[in-house]
């Protein structure tokens, strides 16, 4: 059950990966379309194909109590940043489907400012036009950094749980060389116990050998001199 879990697991992720590349090729294909009506065409089908993209993130979560324990904190890092990409075709999208009305709305900027304003309104203008672009590159930026610390925490979650299994192998190697000195402990004592009976018996012994040698001397003795 945990392998078919994993491989549900892979293939939700893999299919987000498709999805999140046609989006990608969708909001590209608005930006260079003349028409009004494709225009439209093409964000109803990208907001269908996001909307999918986030009802598969929804699945890989609920087969997240499916994992085994040791994968299960690192397919949830996974599954935070999946949602964040989410998010950003989202706002790739919004930001495509404004920015011809954003063209146009320059261009009758521009046009009004030569026809109805001096040189130096044109020139403030234009610099609040080159901020607010400016402005948009800034927040794509802190997107990728957004996705760069999501995937460091991604590695740090797989070097922490490296970790905790050399702490648990530790710990089991500990356990098993105190119970050897215990064993070693036992042994040592049952030697120390058998070497004093041995020379207990050694010295009784010795005594008996003593009380014979007397005992036939002493007959030998009698018997000559009595």
């Amino acid at each position: 059950m945990p392998q078919e879990s994993n491989d549900a697991f892979d293939g939700y992720e893999q299919d987000f990966h498709t999805i999140q590349n046609n989006v990608n090729k969708n909001i590209d294909a608005i930006s260079t379309s003349a028409s009004l009506d494709k225009r439209k065409s093409i964000i109803q089908g990208t907001e269908k194909d996001i909307a999918e993209a986030n009802e598969i993130v929804l699945q890989m979560e609920g087969e997240i109590v499916h994992l085994p324990t040791s994968s299960r904190v690192r397919s949830q890092a996974r599954i935070r940043l999946l949602k964040s990409e989410v998010e950003k075709m989202k706002r790739d999208l919004r930001r495509a489907s404004l920015a011809p009305q954003v063209n146009q709305d320059r261009k009758d900027l521009l046009l009004d400012m030569d026809t109805d304003i001096d040189t130096a309104t044109v020139d403030q203008r234009q610099r609040l036009l080159n901020g607010t672009e400016r402005l948009g590159e800034s927040s794509r930026r802190l997107e990728s950094s957004h996705r760069l610390a999501l995937e460091t925490e991604s590695l740090g979650v797989n070097i922490l749980g490296t970790l905790k299994g050399q702490r648990e192998t530790l710990l089991q190697t500990r356990d098993t060389l105190g119970e050897a000195d215990a064993h070693i402990d036992r042994s040592s004592r049952t030697l120390k116990v058998m070497a004093r009976r041995m020379a207990t018996n050694k010295f009784i012994l010795g005594l008996i050998i003593l009380f014979i040698v007397a005992l036939i001397v002493l007959m030998v003795w009698s018997k000559l001199f009595w």
